[in-house]
């Protein structure tokens, strides 16, 4: 096991107090949201499942910014995050 304590979010998606992630997911302020309020396991519930569910349902196009900021807005929604802006 490791020595280092684990870092404790409130998270956001399940309302409890659980470890966080070691770093942002990616840089700028919904990072630093995602790091601050949402726990690695509703990341990795985000990441490993329903993100893939998100760019089949709509068939989102990631080189289309409006698809980019479609499936932003619905990581944010599950995350349970104010929306934030990325194109």
């Amino acid at each position: 096991m490791d020595d280092k304590k684990m870092r404790m979010v409130q998270c956001s998606k399940h309302g409890r107090e659980l470890p966080g992630l070691e770093k942002p997911p990616f840089p700028g302020v919904a990072g630093e949201q995602i790091f601050k309020n949402v726990s690695a396991q509703a990341w990795f519930e985000w990441w490993d499942g329903m993100q893939i569910k998100v760019l089949n349902e709509y068939r989102l196009n990631m080189g289309n910014a409006k698809d980019y900021q479609i499936l932003f807005d619905e990581m944010m929604r599950f995350l349970k995050l104010p929306e934030v802006k990325v194109v």
